[in-house]
């Protein structure tokens, strides 16, 4: 290659900025953000530490949008139980399981439209969703109701009417984690799943998703860190120019944003280094590399950049691939411009999504004797409480304590984590209906063991499995399927009477 002056040096490094999508601590845009963007930055992320409230939030994207006007502001919005707009509350949406438990897509759309609404409304332009992973493993410990469920066909209809809708609604939707991330019991968090199965059994089953998804027009799909050894046996998707390139863009004819999960996820990190990984991902036909969720400093955005650029200097990373991956992400943020100039005006409401809470009311299940419903009064509620994955967050609130404790005053709570079970759980306040509360319950023994001596205790106890309801037990189960607000909420109402 031949020696480069300052000034194409300089060029390499807008391009370099131009394909980040890094995250920042704070609820108004820090300084070395604000200059970025007017040195070639195209994009950032948000997550929950950037949110307050719909207010504080437009602020935030008119402020950057005052640096760049066309800068895409992406968020990590899946509007179940990963939610980063409402993460001070949980979603006043139901989420995707809750979505297939339905299974009417008219449905999906309208929520998906109604969530794009306001996500717009705030200045949002890429959301990382929706979810299409089919759940074929119960086991999965990241994917679970983030799914719309475990038949493939269901989760393709419905992955295309969450584009549809969302799209609609004014912001970019992009399809995750390709080539599919529900057949896994690791999460890519924290090491480097394995995705088994020949190709006829990935073709039926977990691509069928993200092929509804680009038939339905979906402007962006994340690649998930996975290896899948019967499209490439040595390097994970979102390294893989075989998965990126000859599937997804050849095969599939996406012509879209392709963005990365998160870099600095351990199942790449680990293996091959931050930058490393960031410059492999370009490299296979990755056009954008989400950065941020730990690592979310100026250093860490430089460090990319700098990389990035070393390759192009290198010969590692063809400066056309660059070039390219940075044209794709220019085409995303006209698109956005154009969304944004005609969708409707308007502002959320205060107190979340009234078609959310529709939804979460038709997604509940009862099973068992429902004659034991509604409550004779004020309950005594145990929630089991599982250890939470990166993805959903410490942050968001979850259970039907307080729902139910504003629907029947004197309601009672204990939550209980693996380490802080008592020997009789099911021991309540004289003559207190008990109401077992419970997340994935077929996926951890010690909630399995305290549900199964509490209900020898209490036969009576009303189960409420707000994760995936796998496992049903007990006199009388109920259903949510999903940890949300609007779940919590409709869950309640059953309880009580009260619809």
């Amino acid at each position: 290659m031949s020696e480069r002056t300052e000034g194409s040096t300089g060029d390499l490094a807008a391009l370099a900025a131009a394909v980040l999508q890094p995250g920042f601590v704070g609820t108004t845009p820090p300084p070395w953000v604000c200059r970025w963007l007017g040195e070639g930055l195209g994009s950032v992320v948000l997550f929950a530490r950037n949110v307050v409230d719909h207010e504080q939030v437009a602020t935030l994207t008119a402020n950057l949008r005052a640096e760049r006007p066309d800068v895409i502001v992406a968020i990590d919005e899946e509007a179940g139980d990963v939610t980063r707009i409402e993460s001070a509350r949980g979603s006043s949406r139901p989420g995707n399981y809750a979505l297939g438990a339905v299974d009417d897509p008219a449905l999906t759309e309208e929520v998906a439209r109604d969530l794009g609404a306001e996500l717009a409304a705030v200045g949002v332009t890429l959301d990382y969703a929706p979810d299409a992973d089919v759940n074929s493993n119960p086991a999965n410990p990241v994917i679970g109701v983030r799914s719309f469920g475990a038949d493939p066909d269901l989760v393709a209809r419905h992955t295309a009417a969450w584009v549809r809708g969302l799209q609609a609604g004014g912001v970019a939707a992009c399809a995750k984690h390709f080539p599919g991330h529900g057949d896994t019991r690791v999460d890519s968090h924290h090491d480097l799943p394995r995705i088994g199965g020949d190709r006829a059994r990935l073709d039926a089953v977990e691509l069928a998703p993200f092929r509804a998804a680009v038939a339905a027009g979906v402007q962006a799909v994340m690649t998930g860190h996975l290896l899948v050894p019967a499209l490439d046996p040595e390097l994970p998707a979102t390294l893989s120019p075989r998965v990126l390139g000859g599937l997804l863009r050849e095969e599939m004819g996406f012509g879209g944003v392709v963005v990365t999960d998160a870099v600095e996820m351990r199942a790449v990190a680990d293996r091959y280094g931050f930058t490393g990984a960031a410059v492999r991902a370009l490299v296979a036909g990755a056009d954008a590399i989400c950065v941020g969720g730990e690592r979310a400093t100026e250093a860490d955005a430089r460090e990319l950049r700098d990389a990035i650029v070393a390759a192009v200097i290198s010969g590692e990373l063809p400066e056309e691939r660059l070039a390219e991956a940075a044209k794709r992400v220019g085409q995303l943020a006209a698109w956005s411009v154009a969304a944004r100039a005609r969708r409707a005006t308007g502002t959320p409401p205060a107190d979340g999504s009234p078609i959310g809470l529709a939804a979460a009311r038709r997604a509940v299940r009862v099973t068992g004797d429902a004659g034991l419903l509604p409550l004779t009064g004020p309950a005594h509620v145990v929630e089991f409480a599982p250890p939470r994955n990166i993805a959903i967050g410490e942050e968001t609130p979850w259970g039907i304590a307080a729902p139910l404790a504003h629907l029947a005053p004197g309601t009672t709570t204990a939550r209980y984590a693996a380490d802080a079970v008592p020997a009789d759980p099911g021991a309540t306040p004289a003559g207190r209906p008990l109401v077992l509360v419970v997340r994935d319950l077929h996926r951890h023994d010690w909630m399995r063991d305290a549900v199964r001596r509490a209900l020898t205790a209490r036969p009576d106890a009303v189960v409420v499995e707000l994760g995936v309801p796998e496992l049903v037990t007990g006199a009388v189960h109920l259903a949510t399927h999903g940890a949300t607000a609007a779940a919590a909420r409709a869950a309640a109402e059953v309880l009580t009477g009260a619809r």
